[in-house]
């Protein structure tokens, strides 16, 4: 069972580095702005404040990561950064798009009860 919950864990990582990449590289690129149904001029205007966004993103993603690797501790770090991950989905779903709740904070909701079966 550890197996399958290390696999949701590395699966949330890497959505979140995905995160980081459309929020950083690719906000302002024809097909992210319109997946997030975004002028021209509010992509360019936001920019800054997506890349900060999707740098949060990384750092979660690399936590999730450092928790896969650790050779201690990363039960503590599995349920810490999967949290962070959830309350940041449920934030986000509840503030800025309903969607956010089944692209981030499930998954994360998935992993963390995973984590915590497997304990």
């Amino acid at each position: 069972m550890n197996t399958v919950a290390n696999i949701l864990v590395a699966l949330v990582a890497v959505l979140q580095a995905l995160f980081l990449y459309i929020e950083m590289f690719l906000w302002t690129t024809p097909r992210i702005r319109a997946r997030f149904g975004m002028t021209e001029a509010y992509a360019e205007q936001s920019r800054v404040l997506a890349a900060n966004q999707g740098l949060y993103n990384g750092f979660l993603s690399a936590g999730l990561v450092w928790s896969l690797i650790a050779e201690s501790g990363g039960f503590a770090l599995k349920t810490f950064f999967l949290g962070c991950v959830l309350v940041a989905g449920l934030y986000g779903g509840a503030t800025a798009k309903r969607s956010i709740l089944f692209i981030q904070a499930l998954p994360a909701a998935v992993a963390l009860a995973a984590v915590l079966i497997a304990r």
